[in-house]
């Protein structure tokens, strides 16, 4: 139901998009510079002014939509928790000491001899 959703607002912002791109200039951006009775007149309203309204009101509906349904799927939970697992230090560590076990970070060496030295081989 989330995807279906989620498609349907993005086809309402291309499509908002588009209709915004079509209407027709009327002088000024933002309704500045009109002329002396244009800032006190209001136009009539156009097809595409109608057409914009209404995809500009279901684009709001689609939106709030899936705010409510991502606040519904998040279920309380916070993204802390979700890695909080990862993020404990493990009981052998030392961290009651102060000191870290730094050979648990090493890779394993690949040779059965621990005690061999750890030269790159150049094959």
């Amino acid at each position: 139901m989330e995807n279906v959703i989620l498609i349907v607002h993005l086809l309402l912002a291309l499509a908002l998009i588009g209709i915004v791109l079509m209407q027709r200039s009327e002088g000024g951006g933002l309704g500045i510079g009109g002329g002396g009775g244009a800032m006190s007149q209001r136009s009539a309203a156009t097809a595409l002014g109608k057409v914009t309204w209404v995809l500009a009101i279901a684009f709001i509906c689609t939106s709030l939509t899936l705010t409510i349904i991502a606040a519904q799927n998040a279920s309380g939970a916070s993204i802390l928790d979700r890695i909080g697992g990862a993020a404990e230090a493990p009981a052998d560590s030392g961290a009651d000491t102060g000191e870290i076990d730094t050979d648990a970070l090493l890779p394993p060496p690949s040779t059965t001899d621990p005690d061999a030295p750890l030269v790159p081989r150049a094959d």
